[in-house]
């Protein structure tokens, strides 16, 4: 073999070794690369979703009991519109004015020349229930929702309103007070200033120290305009049911916030 093949064998046999050193080299390095990359994607991903609820460490396992209880909640309530509610609609005797997220509902009805309207809150479940659990230990065997009321009467050709102070429990109305207010918009605003204004003003006796016939009177005055115990066995199941939805709207939007 000549010198010069001997070389070129040489050369050709130094440049495969080199090729394949560097070949797996390169594969080697861009195996690294892959894995470094992954873990860099990984940890970004990760960030990422760790950024996604907020800065707390909490906030993930805050976010799934929520969404835990979110699922029971909307299991346990009624789809479809409960029947009393349905069967208190048909008689088109009340119309009910419940705007979502708001803690009060008024319901009201033309009588005569009158017009009548009715609020109240679903707070006082809350309270009830917490009370009934404080006296029962936990047990609330026999529930209760005492609801206060506010009944408003004015009239299209008189002026001043007509307040009844109630409580509704136990499927009927126990009247507190009843005032008259010479100012309709006085005794029918909900404002701030048109309470403060109530306040320094005279509202009469207690109604259970008027004469026995008064107070029958009353009654039959209240039950002529539908304020009865047909109406007082509605409020608090309506209450029950509203405060519901608002609980599964509020669980909804608490996860939406933290989720954020």
């Amino acid at each position: 073999m000549s010198a010069i093949r001997a070389l070129r064998q040489l050369t050709a046999s130094s440049s495969r070794t080199w090729a394949s050193r560097t070949v797996t080299a390169s594969a080697s390095r861009a195996s690294a690369w892959r894995v470094s990359a992954q873990r860099q994607t990984t940890q970004r991903a990760f960030s990422v979703s760790a950024r996604r609820f907020g800065e707390g460490a909490s906030d993930v396992a805050l976010v799934q009991k929520l969404t835990e209880e979110l699922s029971y909640e909307k299991d346990v309530a009624k789809e479809a519109e409960p029947e009393f509610l349905t069967a208190f609609k048909g008689q088109g005797v009340w119309e009910i004015s419940d705007i979502a997220g708001n803690d009060e509902v008024t319901i009201s009805r033309k009588f005569g020349n009158e017009n009548i309207r009715l609020i109240f809150s679903i707070a006082d479940i809350q309270n009830e229930e917490y009370a009934n659990e404080e006296e029962e230990g936990g047990e609330d065997q026999n529930p209760s929702y005492p609801i206060r009321c506010s009944f408003t009467v004015t009239k299209d050709n008189a002026p001043g309103a007509l307040t009844i102070d109630a409580l509704c429990q136990d499927g009927a109305f126990l009247v507190e007070n009843i005032s008259l207010y010479s100012d309709a918009k006085l005794g029918t605003e909900l404002t701030a200033e048109a309470d403060w204004k109530r306040r320094g003003l005279y509202i009469g006796p207690q109604f259970d120290t008027l004469d026995v016939t008064v107070q029958e009177e009353f009654d039959r005055f209240l039950q002529e305009r539908g304020i009865t115990d047909s109406l007082a066995t509605f409020i608090p199941d309506y209450a029950e049911f509203k405060e519901q939805k608002e609980y599964v709207s509020w669980l909804g939007k608490i996860k939406s916030f933290i989720e954020a």
